[in-house]
């Protein structure tokens, strides 16, 4: 942490008020450069690990394969014994089958048949594929046209003892839960969760349930904010609404230090008379930087309040879930032990309908992505793009991703888009 700190600091007072914005790509990597991974780890059983972060390398105790054995169903066979022309019977001594292997060795003008997976017996190194075989009772009649060796995995193709299977800092997927369990093991270490609390701030918002009054909304945020934190598997701590009064956010943030690595707000960060989560966090903490070069999302803030990471979001909710994505999303994955987050995916389509933008800010729109029957992407645009218009999240499946110095985009040019399930 105290390493994570000095880079911190190193990268801090960039893109303040006033001063110019930070490119996404700059914020991003200024983010990652100064957080660590989270102390603290656990054994969990090996299917609770499914979405954890390894906290130590997986490695095999044994090989894997542990023995050498058939890659299909067929015959086996010595090599050496194939006819170099025209056709040749073996005699079939017996079957080996996978988990139940043949009992003996394989001699001269001998095979046996062999099922997917079982062992290869004594004797015999290559297997011969049953469609290129003709049976004749106890024969087993093979042409030409084979090599020694086809269709035979050797022990530990796939691992050697002591190798590394899964290295730590891992993020466990269904496939390396399998090779996890390929090996033997029962358990491993994972590092602990991350603890993220999150709240909301501003006078105007109701909680769900209760009555609204003149001029004020429900709020949104922490619901989208909850979503995409326990989607991420992390330890959530909500807060609630916190009001527009400097001590009572003071207390929130504190409390929030105490209590989490990281803290999240939405609203607050901008530069209106009531915004007083920057003064907050100037009080509090360190600044990192307050602004991105992006929209929705340019007033967002990075710092750090104590031992916690602070990240204050937009209070506009598109403004919320834009910047969580792009920014957030893999500093929390940096936080919880992945040394190097995968970046959005983006793939090319073609809009199908006008897009309007000006020069200046890397923008991203949202939009419908369906693939064509010839392979190729068409997107089109959700319509208004107010940052304020959370259905057009709801209703789209991705962003379009428009570049800072692009303007407005014409009706079938290309354009890259961040499809939604990218995104955890």
């Amino acid at each position: 942490m105290a390493e994570a700190a000095k880079n911190f600091r190193e990268n801090a007072g960039c893109g303040g008020h006033g001063g110019p914005s930070l490119s996404l790509e700059e914020a991003r990597a200024r983010m990652l450069a100064g957080i660590a991974p989270v102390d603290g780890s656990q054994s969990v059983a090996v299917r609770d690990a499914l979405g954890r972060i390894l906290a130590e390398n997986v490695v095999s105790r044994v090989d894997v394969p542990s023995h050498r054995n058939s890659a299909m169903d067929g015959y086996a066979l010595a090599g050496e014994a194939l006819p170099a022309e025209g056709e040749r019977g073996f005699e079939v001594v017996g079957t080996s089958w996978a988990g139940r292997p043949f009992e003996g060795a394989v001699g001269p003008g001998q095979c046996v048949r062999i099922m997917t997976g079982a062992s290869v017996p004594e004797g015999a190194d290559t297997v011969i594929m049953q469609e290129q075989v003709s049976r004749e009772g106890d024969t087993a009649v093979i042409g030409a046209g084979h090599r020694p060796g086809d269709n035979v995995r050797p022990a530990g193709e796939d691992l050697r003892s002591g190798e590394t299977a899964v290295a730590a800092g891992t993020y466990v997927r269904p496939a390396q839960l399998g090779l996890i369990a390929s090996l033997g093991v029962s358990e491993v270490r994972v590092r602990r969760r991350p603890r993220v609390a999150f709240f909301s701030t501003g006078d105007e918002l109701k909680s769900v349930g209760e009555p609204l009054e003149e001029g004020q909304i429900y709020d949104s945020n922490r619901y989208t904010l909850f979503g995409m934190l326990t989607r991420l598997g992390l330890d959530v701590i909500d807060m609630g609404v916190v009001r527009d009064r400097p001590e009572e956010l003071e207390a929130a943030f504190t409390e929030a230090a105490r209590r989490a690595d990281a803290i999240i707000t939405s609203g607050g960060v901008s530069v209106g008379e009531a915004d007083f989560v920057t003064d907050t966090l100037d009080k509090l903490g360190e600044i990192g930087f307050w602004t991105v070069a992006m929209k929705p999302g340019r007033p967002i803030a990075f710092g750090r309040i104590g031992e916690a990471w602070f990240f204050g979001l937009p209070g506009n909710p598109v403004s919320v879930m834009a910047t969580f994505y792009q920014l957030v999303q893999p500093a929390l994955q940096r936080l919880a032990g992945i040394e190097s987050p995968d970046p959005p995916l983006l793939v090319a389509a073609r809009t199908a309908t006008r897009l309007r933008k000006r020069p200046g800010r890397l923008e991203f729109q949202r939009g419908v992505l369906t693939r064509q029957p010839d392979g190729s992407y068409v997107v089109e645009s959700t319509g208004h793009q107010g940052s304020g218009i959370l259905r057009s999240m709801a209703e789209a499946n991705c962003f379009i991703v428009l570049e800072q110095d692009r303007g407005r985009v014409e009706a079938g040019e290309e354009v890259h888009v961040q499809p939604f399930q990218g995104f955890a």
